[in-house]
């Protein structure tokens, strides 16, 4: 047998057309594939006529710390195993990255296999800044912890793109609006590549006002970055206001940077005002 390694193969968000020849041969000679879903890897395979010659077994969130040992001894023994999820890039909010780990520190061969991404391809068609952005994987489940996540993100100025469940897109979408403000700007994507896709495009307000009535599908929510509301020289004589009304130094910049998400720092704030002092 060949010398073993991993792959990580890339599978179409909805299109089957959408698959990399090389995603392809993968399937048809991995000896092993391990599948997020195994039911929709055979579908796959069958709208791609092409036959799983290897052993198929399942790779999901509750049993991957469990399948590693196994898999690293395949490869090790010099089979080559192929990870897919569901759709998309493996790792990215989906299994693989246990595998993925125990392969470096063993030192096995790990090699991908490019193709579709939800995130990429909802920062495209989105029509907001591309030339930075963040990914944030699953905005959190519980109210409170969703809240304080996105008040991390009320500086952020690059995009931000994240996934969310259509069950909790309209509460997580007025938590948005809530705490970054109605008029911020984001791109609601539903379906990507599939029959029924839809981009939905306006401020945090109206895309939380028409998610209220429920939404159906895979999501993807592209964010805009935050806008600085004012500059380091305004923020400075803001600070001097606040001081010369009997504020601390380091309150004053506190309360300033607050209110100017997306400015500088608090630090940089408060080293600009020391050095306009001297």
């Amino acid at each position: 047998m060949a010398d073993g390694r991993l792959l990580l193969g890339a599978t179409p968000l909805g299109q089957p057309g959408d698959a990399s020849p090389r995603l392809v041969a993968a399937l048809g000679t991995a000896d092993v594939v391990a599948a997020e879903d195994t039911r929709r890897v055979r579908t796959l395979a069958k709208a791609l006529d092409v036959r799983i010659a290897g052993k198929v077994v399942s790779l999901f969130d509750a049993n991957e710390a469990t399948r590693v040992p196994a898999l690293i001894a395949d490869i090790e023994a010099g089979a080559t195993v192929l990870v897919v999820s569901d759709a998309g890039m493996p790792l990215i909010s989906d299994p693989g990255y246990r595998l993925v780990v125990a392969c470096v520190e063993a030192g096995l061969p790990v090699s991908c296999l490019p193709g579709p991404s939800a995130v990429t391809t909802a920062l495209a068609v989105s029509g907001l800044a591309s030339e930075r952005f963040c990914f944030e994987g699953f905005a959190p489940r519980k109210p409170a912890a969703r809240r304080a996540w996105l008040a991390t993100l009320a500086g952020e100025r690059r995009t931000c793109v994240f996934f969310e469940s259509p069950r909790r897109l309209a509460d997580c979408l007025r938590d948005a609006a809530d705490t970054l403000g109605g008029d911020r700007r984001a791109v609601v994507c539903r379906e990507l590549t599939k029959t029924h896709e839809e981009v939905r495009r306006g401020t945090l307000a109206e895309l939380a006002d028409w998610a209220v009535d429920g939404v159906l599908g895979e999501i993807t929510v592209v964010l805009a970055g935050a806008t600085p509301r004012a500059d380091l020289p305004a923020l400075v004589a803001e600070v001097n206001r606040l001081t010369g009304e009997g504020m601390r130094v380091k309150d004053a910049c506190a309360q300033a940077i607050a209110e100017a998400p997306g400015a500088v720092s608090r630090r940089e704030l408060y080293d600009a005002v020391l050095r306009a002092r001297d």
